[in-house]
Protein backbone atom coordinates (compact mmCIF):
# COMPACT_ATOMS: atom_id res chain seq x y z
CA UNK A 1 0.00 0.00 0.00
CA UNK A 2 2.93 2.26 0.10
CA UNK A 3 2.71 3.33 -3.48
CA UNK A 4 -1.13 4.56 -2.30
CA UNK A 5 0.32 7.38 -0.43
CA UNK A 6 3.82 8.21 -3.06
CA UNK A 7 4.46 11.95 -3.40
CA UNK A 8 5.48 13.23 -7.06
CA UNK A 9 5.88 16.79 -8.73
CA UNK A 10 3.31 18.33 -10.61
CA UNK A 11 2.72 17.41 -14.24
CA UNK A 12 2.46 20.45 -16.95
CA UNK A 13 1.08 17.33 -19.45
CA UNK A 14 0.43 13.54 -19.65
CA UNK A 15 2.29 11.15 -21.90
CA UNK A 16 0.99 7.77 -21.87
CA UNK A 17 2.32 5.11 -25.01
CA UNK A 18 0.03 1.61 -25.08
CA UNK A 19 1.55 -1.36 -24.62
CA UNK A 20 5.11 0.41 -23.49
CA UNK A 21 5.58 0.09 -19.65
CA UNK A 22 9.18 0.54 -19.38
CA UNK A 23 8.32 3.90 -21.00
CA UNK A 24 5.85 4.89 -19.09
CA UNK A 25 7.83 4.02 -16.02
CA UNK A 26 10.43 6.97 -16.62
CA UNK A 27 7.24 9.52 -15.70
CA UNK A 28 6.70 8.00 -12.18
CA UNK A 29 2.76 7.87 -12.57
CA UNK A 30 0.34 6.95 -9.71
CA UNK A 31 -0.66 3.30 -9.41
CA UNK A 32 -4.30 2.26 -9.39
CA UNK A 33 -4.21 1.33 -6.00
CA UNK A 34 -6.65 3.58 -3.93
CA UNK A 35 -6.48 4.91 -0.60
CA UNK A 36 -9.11 6.59 1.81
CA UNK A 37 -8.85 5.55 4.78
CA UNK A 38 -6.93 8.35 7.45
CA UNK A 39 -4.87 6.61 9.55
CA UNK A 40 -2.75 3.06 10.01
CA UNK A 41 -1.30 1.65 13.02
CA UNK A 42 1.34 3.68 13.52
CA UNK A 43 -0.19 7.61 12.98
CA UNK A 44 -3.76 6.58 14.83
CA UNK A 45 -3.13 7.17 17.95
CA UNK A 46 -1.11 10.80 17.12
CA UNK A 47 -3.32 11.87 14.56
CA UNK A 48 -6.33 10.90 15.90
CA UNK A 49 -5.55 12.74 19.40
CA UNK A 50 -4.62 15.73 17.51
CA UNK A 51 -7.97 15.77 15.62
CA UNK A 52 -10.02 15.55 19.29
CA UNK A 53 -7.91 18.37 20.47
CA UNK A 54 -9.36 20.55 18.01
CA UNK A 55 -12.22 20.16 19.84
CA UNK A 56 -12.34 23.18 22.59
CA UNK A 57 -13.78 20.88 25.40
CA UNK A 58 -11.28 18.37 25.38
CA UNK A 59 -8.58 21.23 25.36
CA UNK A 60 -10.36 22.82 28.04
CA UNK A 61 -10.49 19.87 29.80
CA UNK A 62 -6.92 18.87 29.31
CA UNK A 63 -6.03 22.51 30.58
CA UNK A 64 -8.06 21.92 33.66
CA UNK A 65 -5.86 18.60 34.31
CA UNK A 66 -2.39 20.38 33.87
CA UNK A 67 -3.50 22.93 36.69
CA UNK A 68 -4.40 20.42 39.18
CA UNK A 69 -1.47 18.65 38.99
CA UNK A 70 0.13 21.54 40.71
CA UNK A 71 0.10 21.50 44.01
CA UNK A 72 0.64 25.06 44.77
CA UNK A 73 -2.82 25.79 43.05
CA UNK A 74 -5.13 22.88 43.21
CA UNK A 75 -7.68 21.92 46.10
CA UNK A 76 -9.51 19.31 44.26
CA UNK A 77 -8.17 15.86 42.87
CA UNK A 78 -7.14 15.52 39.40
CA UNK A 79 -8.81 12.19 39.05
CA UNK A 80 -12.46 14.04 38.88
CA UNK A 81 -11.17 15.05 35.53
CA UNK A 82 -9.05 12.47 33.72
CA UNK A 83 -11.33 10.11 34.36
CA UNK A 84 -14.65 11.70 31.97
CA UNK A 85 -11.47 12.89 29.27
CA UNK A 86 -10.08 9.93 28.85
CA UNK A 87 -13.59 8.35 28.47
CA UNK A 88 -14.51 10.83 25.94
CA UNK A 89 -11.05 10.56 24.01
CA UNK A 90 -11.91 6.69 24.26
CA UNK A 91 -15.36 6.59 23.01
CA UNK A 92 -14.43 8.97 20.54
CA UNK A 93 -11.46 6.83 19.01
CA UNK A 94 -13.15 3.66 18.92
CA UNK A 95 -15.65 5.13 17.03
CA UNK A 96 -13.50 6.87 14.66
CA UNK A 97 -11.17 3.68 14.45
CA UNK A 98 -14.64 1.30 13.37
CA UNK A 99 -15.10 3.82 10.47
CA UNK A 100 -11.36 3.68 9.36
CA UNK A 101 -11.44 0.03 9.43
CA UNK A 102 -14.42 0.03 6.74
CA UNK A 103 -12.90 2.31 5.00
CA UNK A 104 -9.50 0.19 4.74
CA UNK A 105 -12.17 -2.88 4.14
CA UNK A 106 -13.31 -1.28 1.37
CA UNK A 107 -10.10 0.15 -0.42
CA UNK A 108 -8.70 -3.51 -0.23
CA UNK A 109 -12.27 -4.91 -2.18
CA UNK A 110 -12.02 -2.22 -4.59
CA UNK A 111 -7.98 -3.08 -5.09
CA UNK A 112 -8.35 -6.52 -5.37
CA UNK A 113 -11.14 -6.19 -7.79
CA UNK A 114 -10.04 -8.22 -10.94
CA UNK A 115 -9.34 -6.58 -14.52
CA UNK A 116 -8.47 -8.02 -17.87
CA UNK A 117 -5.24 -6.73 -18.74
CA UNK A 118 -3.54 -7.26 -22.48
CA UNK A 119 0.15 -8.22 -21.13
CA UNK A 120 2.75 -9.34 -23.48
CA UNK A 121 -0.15 -10.05 -26.60
CA UNK A 122 -2.34 -11.83 -24.07
CA UNK A 123 -5.12 -11.24 -21.87
CA UNK A 124 -4.38 -11.94 -18.26
CA UNK A 125 -6.14 -10.81 -14.84
CA UNK A 126 -4.81 -8.73 -12.76
CA UNK A 127 -5.97 -6.69 -9.80
CA UNK A 128 -6.74 -3.23 -10.29
CA UNK A 129 -4.18 -2.02 -7.82
CA UNK A 130 -1.29 -3.75 -10.34
CA UNK A 131 -3.08 -2.03 -13.47
CA UNK A 132 -0.35 1.05 -14.93
CA UNK A 133 -0.89 3.87 -17.40
CA UNK A 134 -0.52 2.53 -20.83
CA UNK A 135 -1.90 -0.61 -20.42
CA UNK A 136 -4.94 -1.99 -22.48
CA UNK A 137 -7.78 -3.44 -20.54
CA UNK A 138 -10.70 -5.45 -21.77
CA UNK A 139 -14.32 -4.56 -20.38
CA UNK A 140 -17.27 -6.63 -20.51
CA UNK A 141 -20.70 -5.63 -20.10
CA UNK A 142 -22.12 -4.38 -16.88
CA UNK A 143 -18.24 -4.02 -15.91
CA UNK A 144 -16.67 -1.11 -13.80
CA UNK A 145 -14.35 0.86 -15.22
CA UNK A 146 -11.30 0.29 -13.67
CA UNK A 147 -8.97 3.65 -14.19
CA UNK A 148 -9.74 6.65 -16.44
CA UNK A 149 -9.79 4.63 -19.94
CA UNK A 150 -8.99 5.98 -23.93
CA UNK A 151 -11.77 3.94 -26.05
CA UNK A 152 -9.64 2.03 -28.60
CA UNK A 153 -12.92 -0.26 -29.94
CA UNK A 154 -15.91 -2.22 -29.06
CA UNK A 155 -18.37 -4.68 -30.22
CA UNK A 156 -20.77 -1.85 -31.49
CA UNK A 157 -20.64 -0.70 -35.07
CA UNK A 158 -18.27 2.37 -35.16
CA UNK A 159 -16.55 1.99 -31.95
CA UNK A 160 -19.82 2.98 -29.56
CA UNK A 161 -20.41 2.00 -25.94
CA UNK A 162 -23.08 2.81 -23.56
CA UNK A 163 -22.29 3.88 -20.07
CA UNK A 164 -23.79 4.15 -16.76
CA UNK A 165 -22.66 7.48 -15.16
CA UNK A 166 -24.85 7.18 -11.88
CA UNK A 167 -22.00 6.86 -9.38
CA UNK A 168 -20.38 10.05 -11.00
CA UNK A 169 -22.98 12.61 -11.62
CA UNK A 170 -26.35 11.01 -9.82
CA UNK A 171 -27.60 10.68 -13.73
CA UNK A 172 -29.52 7.61 -14.52
CA UNK A 173 -29.63 7.72 -18.13
CA UNK A 174 -27.34 6.17 -20.70
CA UNK A 175 -24.33 7.95 -22.16
CA UNK A 176 -22.68 7.14 -25.85
CA UNK A 177 -19.05 7.67 -25.86
CA UNK A 178 -17.07 6.53 -29.19
CA UNK A 179 -13.74 5.33 -30.01
CA UNK A 180 -11.88 7.32 -32.81
CA UNK A 181 -12.03 5.90 -36.47
CA UNK A 182 -8.29 4.90 -36.37
CA UNK A 183 -8.89 3.02 -33.20
CA UNK A 184 -12.30 1.55 -33.71
CA UNK A 185 -11.19 -1.16 -36.34
CA UNK A 186 -8.62 -2.73 -33.03
CA UNK A 187 -11.00 -5.05 -32.15
CA UNK A 188 -8.63 -8.16 -32.68
CA UNK A 189 -6.11 -8.87 -29.58
CA UNK A 190 -3.46 -9.39 -31.99
CA UNK A 191 -3.72 -5.99 -33.42
CA UNK A 192 -4.02 -4.42 -30.17
CA UNK A 193 -0.68 -5.88 -29.00
CA UNK A 194 1.26 -4.36 -31.84
CA UNK A 195 -0.72 -1.07 -30.80
CA UNK A 196 2.13 1.67 -29.87
CA UNK A 197 0.34 5.23 -30.31
CA UNK A 198 1.58 7.53 -27.66
CA UNK A 199 -1.19 9.74 -26.36
CA UNK A 200 -0.66 13.62 -25.11
CA UNK A 201 -2.68 15.38 -22.73
CA UNK A 202 -3.84 17.20 -20.19
CA UNK A 203 -2.50 16.60 -16.34
CA UNK A 204 -4.57 14.79 -13.90
CA UNK A 205 -7.53 17.35 -12.80
CA UNK A 206 -10.92 17.33 -11.63
CA UNK A 207 -13.03 18.27 -14.81
CA UNK A 208 -15.63 15.14 -14.97
CA UNK A 209 -17.17 16.50 -18.60
CA UNK A 210 -13.88 17.74 -20.02
CA UNK A 211 -10.96 16.12 -21.83
CA UNK A 212 -8.50 17.84 -24.34
CA UNK A 213 -5.39 15.43 -25.57
CA UNK A 214 -3.57 14.02 -29.14
CA UNK A 215 -3.15 10.57 -30.21
CA UNK A 216 -0.09 10.33 -32.21
CA UNK A 217 -0.28 6.96 -34.04
CA UNK A 218 1.75 6.18 -37.40
CA UNK A 219 2.90 9.68 -38.22
CA UNK A 220 -0.49 10.89 -37.59
CA UNK A 221 -1.88 13.06 -34.69
CA UNK A 222 -5.89 13.07 -33.77
CA UNK A 223 -7.29 15.21 -31.47
CA UNK A 224 -9.29 13.58 -28.39
CA UNK A 225 -12.17 14.77 -26.36
CA UNK A 226 -14.14 13.58 -23.68
CA UNK A 227 -16.80 11.67 -25.83
CA UNK A 228 -13.62 9.15 -25.96
CA UNK A 229 -13.06 8.62 -22.51
CA UNK A 230 -14.58 6.04 -20.02
CA UNK A 231 -13.89 7.35 -16.67
CA UNK A 232 -13.30 5.49 -13.07
CA UNK A 233 -16.83 4.74 -12.07
CA UNK A 234 -18.62 4.30 -14.67
CA UNK A 235 -20.38 0.76 -15.71
CA UNK A 236 -20.27 -0.49 -18.87
CA UNK A 237 -23.86 -1.17 -20.47
CA UNK A 238 -25.32 -2.59 -22.98
CA UNK A 239 -21.85 -3.64 -24.61
CA UNK A 240 -20.82 -6.94 -25.05
CA UNK A 241 -17.17 -5.85 -25.28
CA UNK A 242 -14.65 -2.87 -25.58
CA UNK A 243 -10.82 -2.20 -25.37
CA UNK A 244 -9.26 0.83 -23.28
CA UNK A 245 -6.04 2.38 -23.10
CA UNK A 246 -5.28 3.48 -19.67
CA UNK A 247 -4.42 7.11 -19.24
CA UNK A 248 -4.73 8.28 -15.43
CA UNK A 249 -4.80 5.75 -12.96
CA UNK A 250 -5.52 5.50 -9.08
CA UNK A 251 -5.35 8.70 -7.23
CA UNK A 252 -5.22 10.69 -10.73
CA UNK A 253 -8.37 9.23 -11.91
CA UNK A 254 -11.02 12.15 -12.16
CA UNK A 255 -12.83 10.58 -9.30
CA UNK A 256 -10.25 10.09 -6.95
CA UNK A 257 -9.21 14.09 -8.10
CA UNK A 258 -12.75 15.51 -6.92
CA UNK A 259 -12.71 13.25 -3.51
CA UNK A 260 -10.17 15.02 -2.05
CA UNK A 261 -8.82 14.00 1.37
CA UNK A 262 -10.96 12.78 3.92
CA UNK A 263 -11.52 14.86 6.84
CA UNK A 264 -12.08 15.04 10.80
CA UNK A 265 -15.59 15.20 10.58
CA UNK A 266 -17.68 18.11 12.68
CA UNK A 267 -21.63 18.33 12.81
CA UNK A 268 -23.10 21.60 13.22
CA UNK A 269 -23.61 20.57 17.10
CA UNK A 270 -19.48 20.26 17.81
CA UNK A 271 -19.62 23.74 16.02
CA UNK A 272 -22.16 25.50 18.69
CA UNK A 273 -20.17 23.68 21.36
CA UNK A 274 -17.25 24.82 20.61
CA UNK A 275 -18.30 28.49 20.52
CA UNK A 276 -20.28 27.82 23.76
CA UNK A 277 -17.21 26.80 25.56
CA UNK A 278 -14.95 29.63 24.17
CA UNK A 279 -17.75 32.00 25.44
CA UNK A 280 -18.16 29.95 29.36
CA UNK A 281 -14.40 30.10 29.32
CA UNK A 282 -14.15 33.63 28.89
CA UNK A 283 -16.63 34.30 31.71
CA UNK A 284 -14.54 31.83 33.89
CA UNK A 285 -11.66 33.99 33.46
CA UNK A 286 -13.62 37.50 34.35
CA UNK A 287 -14.63 35.95 37.37
CA UNK A 288 -11.10 34.30 38.12
CA UNK A 289 -10.04 37.45 37.88
CA UNK A 290 -12.13 39.68 39.97
CA UNK A 291 -11.47 37.29 42.85
CA UNK A 292 -8.20 37.20 42.25
CA UNK A 293 -7.86 41.01 42.34
CA UNK A 294 -9.97 40.84 45.45
CA UNK A 295 -7.36 38.36 46.82
CA UNK A 296 -4.50 40.66 46.20
CA UNK A 297 -6.26 43.37 47.86
CA UNK A 298 -7.34 41.55 51.16
CA UNK A 299 -3.45 40.30 51.30
CA UNK A 300 -2.49 43.33 51.16
CA UNK A 301 -4.47 45.59 53.19
CA UNK A 302 -5.93 43.00 55.98
CA UNK A 303 -4.00 40.02 55.85
CA UNK A 304 -0.69 41.06 56.51
CA UNK A 305 -2.25 41.78 59.92
CA UNK A 306 -3.32 37.77 60.05
CA UNK A 307 0.64 36.34 59.37
CA UNK A 308 0.81 35.09 62.72
CA UNK A 309 -2.06 32.83 62.29
CA UNK A 310 -2.50 32.62 58.40
CA UNK A 311 0.78 32.31 56.89
CA UNK A 312 1.75 32.79 53.80
CA UNK A 313 3.35 29.41 51.81
CA UNK A 314 7.01 29.32 51.26
CA UNK A 315 7.17 30.53 47.64
CA UNK A 316 4.35 33.50 48.26
CA UNK A 317 6.31 36.80 49.08
CA UNK A 318 3.58 39.27 48.30
CA UNK A 319 -0.17 40.02 47.87
CA UNK A 320 -0.10 40.07 44.20
CA UNK A 321 1.75 36.53 43.88
CA UNK A 322 -0.88 35.44 45.99
CA UNK A 323 -3.48 37.37 43.73
CA UNK A 324 -1.57 34.92 40.86
CA UNK A 325 -2.35 32.00 42.48
CA UNK A 326 -5.52 32.47 43.49
CA UNK A 327 -6.34 33.10 40.08
CA UNK A 328 -5.59 29.66 38.71
CA UNK A 329 -7.24 27.75 42.13
CA UNK A 330 -10.66 29.92 41.43
CA UNK A 331 -10.01 28.70 37.80
CA UNK A 332 -9.93 25.01 39.50
CA UNK A 333 -12.62 25.43 41.65
CA UNK A 334 -15.18 27.33 39.70
CA UNK A 335 -14.51 24.68 36.52
CA UNK A 336 -18.01 23.04 36.98
CA UNK A 337 -19.33 26.15 34.86
CA UNK A 338 -18.37 24.07 32.11
CA UNK A 339 -19.64 20.73 33.38
CA UNK A 340 -18.00 17.72 31.91
CA UNK A 341 -20.37 15.45 32.75
CA UNK A 342 -22.67 17.43 30.09
CA UNK A 343 -19.88 16.70 27.59
CA UNK A 344 -19.87 13.41 28.58
CA UNK A 345 -23.50 12.59 28.13
CA UNK A 346 -23.45 14.21 25.15
CA UNK A 347 -20.34 12.26 23.23
CA UNK A 348 -22.56 9.33 24.28
CA UNK A 349 -25.60 10.13 22.50
CA UNK A 350 -23.50 10.50 19.69
CA UNK A 351 -22.11 6.65 20.12
CA UNK A 352 -26.16 5.30 20.92
CA UNK A 353 -28.07 7.35 18.75
CA UNK A 354 -25.87 8.38 15.25
CA UNK A 355 -25.43 5.79 12.34
CA UNK A 356 -22.83 7.07 10.55
CA UNK A 357 -21.32 6.09 6.99
CA UNK A 358 -18.27 3.69 7.32
CA UNK A 359 -16.58 5.75 4.49
CA UNK A 360 -14.89 4.81 1.64
CA UNK A 361 -15.78 4.53 -1.75
CA UNK A 362 -19.45 5.18 -0.77
CA UNK A 363 -18.27 8.37 0.86
CA UNK A 364 -16.07 9.44 -2.15
CA UNK A 365 -19.12 8.65 -4.54
CA UNK A 366 -21.22 11.13 -2.47
CA UNK A 367 -18.74 14.02 -2.50
CA UNK A 368 -18.29 13.73 -6.13
CA UNK A 369 -22.42 13.60 -7.12
CA UNK A 370 -22.36 16.65 -5.38
CA UNK A 371 -19.88 18.81 -6.45
CA UNK A 372 -20.76 17.81 -10.31
CA UNK A 373 -23.96 19.07 -9.87
CA UNK A 374 -22.88 22.29 -8.08
CA UNK A 375 -21.19 23.12 -10.99
CA UNK A 376 -23.21 21.78 -14.12
CA UNK A 377 -26.45 23.12 -12.49
CA UNK A 378 -25.41 25.60 -10.73
CA UNK A 379 -27.57 24.85 -7.43
CA UNK A 380 -27.32 24.90 -4.20
CA UNK A 381 -26.12 22.00 -1.36
CA UNK A 382 -29.31 21.63 -0.40
CA UNK A 383 -30.84 21.21 -3.94
CA UNK A 384 -27.85 19.11 -5.12
CA UNK A 385 -28.70 16.99 -1.86
CA UNK A 386 -32.51 16.85 -3.29
CA UNK A 387 -31.49 15.87 -6.27
CA UNK A 388 -29.64 12.52 -5.81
Amino acid sequence: MALCAKKRPPEEERRARANDREYNERFQYASNCIKTSKYNILTFLPVNLFEQFQEVANTYFLFLLILQLIPQISSLSWFTTIVPLVLVLTITAVKDATDDYFRHKSDNQVNNRQSQVLINGILQQEQWMNVCVGDIIKLENNQFVAADLLLLSSSEPHGLCYIETAELDGETNMKVRQAIPVTSELGDISKLAKFDGEVICEPPNNKLDKFSGTLYWKENKFPLSNQNMLLRGCVLRNTEWCFGLVIFAGPDTKLMQNSGRTKFKRTSIDRLMNTLVLWIFGFLVCMGVILAIGNAIWEHEVGTRFQVYLPWDEAVDSAFFSGFLSFWSYIIILNTVVPISLYVRYVLSLLWGLSRESGGPLELLSSVKVKFLRGNLGSSPSCAVNIL
